[in-house]
């Protein structure tokens, strides 16, 4: 996807979605769901975006709506992408992720919760800890 962003400072709301062909409410929610875009606002209100987070955007529209990823599959393949550099070796390898817990700890942190709950649930009703 080549779109030609002209050269300005910031972009308002209707501008970035004509350039990236997605509807303002959906620039909306990616906000609410990528941090990395936060776009500044005018005294009016008005979301002001820069560059950068048009370019952002259009990565996000070709890995959600043309590489068809899940919302947190983009996530990752963002963090994943602009992750520290120190995740490289001096001999380029690249050190494996370390393993997900699992469902080995889910019981446990569950009945962890469970007893902050009926804990906090007694201190609520007055019987104390």
């Amino acid at each position: 996807m080549n779109v030609e962003i002209p050269d300005k400072l910031y972009f308002k709301i209707g501008e970035v979605s004509k350039l990236a062909g997605v509807p303002p409410h959906v620039l909306r929610y990616w906000e609410s769901e990528f941090s990395a875009i936060r776009p500044k606002r005018a005294n009016s209100k008005q979301r002001l975006y820069r560059r950068a987070d048009v370019e952002l955007i259009l990565k996000l529209k070709e890995l959600l709506h043309e590489r068809r990823y899940t919302i947190a599959g983009a996530r990752k393949f963002l963090t994943d992408e602009g992750g520290p550099p120190d995740d490289n070796h001096e001999d380029g390898q690249v050190e494996p992720a370390a393993p997900s817990p699992g469902r080995e700890g889910l019981p446990a942190t569950l009945g962890r919760i469970k007893k902050e709950l009926r804990d906090l649930q007694r201190l609520l009703n007055g019987k104390g800890p």
